[in-house]
């Protein structure tokens, strides 16, 4: 997999993942973190044929495929695990900036759908920030069964739903935890709605009718960190 962008590089370079071979320009070699780096000098217009991507911003890599984590290992990944689920999200920039989000809040993992849902791409670990190298995700093949499972171990599950009655500052997010969220259009699935806990809603209070997922994410991600 060839990763692209300083950030996503930079955290390639300190995590789990076996990076082969990086390419730099001069002025990105010139980075402290790329110190002891063997690197292969390159113009920015072959960096940018070599990744597919113009926002490289002069550095890219070529690194191990991505490993998925185990589902199961990530429901006992603590006494009381968080967790943070997605419903079919789609768009690679929204799971990039959700992993980053996760990440930086302490979440324990994250749980993609296998089908209709963005995957651990190269535009996905530039758009988390190289997070993706420190945040486990895991893929189920159905998202409703694992929270089945979840609320059988004793984690709360709890879907952010924009008709929802009870507001999100009323919930205790101690304990075991997931949070769920929906496709940037349709929202959560029937049945992954029904198989959570509870429905909670972020009140709003301007003339937009939504927010969108990764901001609703980070509200709810950091609202659950303050209280755990």
């Amino acid at each position: 997999m060839i990763i692209y962008g300083r950030n996503a590089v930079h955290e390639a370079l300190r995590g789990p993942r076996t990076v082969k071979e990086v390419w730099a320009t001069r002025g990105a070699a010139r980075e402290a973190w790329l110190a002891g780096t063997r690197l292969h000098d390159a113009s920015a217009d072959w960096i940018e044929q070599r990744c597919g991507s113009d926002g490289h911003q002069g550095v890219c890599a070529d690194v191990s495929e991505f490993v998925y984590a185990n589902p199961g290992e990530l429901l006992r990944a603590s006494e009381s695990p968080f967790l943070i689920a997605l419903d079919q999200i789609q768009d690679p920039q929204n799971l990039g900036s959700i992993c980053r989000t996760a990440e930086c809040a302490g979440a324990d993992g994250l749980i993609l759908p296998e089908r209709r849902a963005a995957e651990v791409t190269p535009a996905v670990c530039k758009a988390s920030a190289g997070a993706v190298e420190h945040l486990p995700i895991a893929h189920v093949r159905n998202l409703a069964d694992f929270l089945v499972e979840a609320k059988s171990k004793d984690l709360w599950c709890y879907g952010a739903a924009g008709e929802a009655r009870m507001d999100y500052r009323s919930v205790d997010f101690a304990g075991g935890l997931v949070l769920v969220l929906g496709s940037e259009g349709r929202g959560l699935r029937p049945r992954v709605a029904k198989a959570c806990d509870a429905l909670i809603a972020l009140p709003l209070r301007g003339q937009i009718d939504s927010l969108s997922v990764s901001a609703a994410a980070a509200v709810l991600l950091y609202a659950a960190a303050d209280t755990r």
